[in-house]
């Protein structure tokens, strides 16, 4: 099997967690595909004392714990000493950048990753200074710990892959493929509760079906999330059709 084209390896206090994650969807279509190696690192392998304690009480009092920076430096540098190519080292923390497609689709073209999942009150700050290159969230909200959060970032990744996704245009009709939400979808029955799957769908022609989509992510997009609109490469013809939409709703 030829090598992957990713590799990436997450640090965490709970292997078996993102480890039995792995074994569904996108990451394991990835593995198997051989585009993607994917381990789950024990942080506590690079813990020191027979309890192997990688965390501690804060400076200053504050309540909770703060994971310590001697594992976390010991787990990155046996990661950089492993292969020829030294990781691209990401942190998730709500503090961080806020995760979207087009980081998706720059760390898909990094040789390798090394995801670190904070817990607690995150990690020692001299850790961060010295060991990550990029600090990403999934949202404005707190989790117990980075393990979700990481395993959204790898299955957002894997997908990106070539030859990962069984339909390879697939992707391109996504949410923020190209910085608008996605279009409606519809199913058979032609017909359920009183509704029917929109004519232009059914017609079989691409072209109307390719304009109706446009118009309808930008329709969504619009009355969804407005914000996108500013950074989406639109057209004149788009331009037009936004224009329509909004007349339409103001009627």
């Amino acid at each position: 099997m030829a090598s992957p084209l990713l590799t990436c390896e997450i640090v965490t206090i709970f292997p078996e967690m993102v480890a039995d994650a792995l074994t569904y969807g996108m990451p394991r279509r990835a593995v198997e595909s051989g585009r993607m190696r994917i381990r789950a690192v024990d942080l506590r392998d690079f813990a020191d004392g027979p309890h192997r304690q990688v965390d501690d009480y804060p400076y200053g009092g504050t309540a909770g714990m703060v994971l310590k920076p001697e594992p976390l430096f010991r787990a990155v540098q046996a990661a950089r000493d492993d292969e020829d190519a030294s990781p691209h080292v990401v942190y998730m923390t709500p503090q961080g950048t806020p995760l979207s497609q087009r980081t998706c689709e720059r760390l898909s073209l990094q040789p390798r990753l090394l995801v670190i999942c904070g817990r607690y009150k995150g990690i020692d700050e001299r850790a961060r200074m010295e060991l990550v290159d990029e600090e990403l969230s999934v949202g404005d909200y707190v989790l117990s710990g980075g393990e979700i959060p990481a395993l959204v970032l790898v299955d957002a990744v894997a997908r990106l892959l070539p030859g990962v996704l069984s339909d390879a245009e697939s992707a391109l009709y996504d949410s923020f493929a190209d910085d608008l939400l996605d279009a409606p979808h519809y199913t058979r029955p032609a017909e359920w509760a009183g509704r029917s799957a929109p004519e232009e769908l059914l017609s079989g022609d691409p072209k109307r079906v390719d304009a109706w989509r446009r118009r309808e992510a930008l329709r969504r997009t619009w009355a969804r999330r407005p914000e996108l609109l500013k950074d989406a490469a639109l057209s004149d013809e788009d331009m037009r059709v936004l224009d329509e939409i909004k007349t339409e709703s103001d009627t």
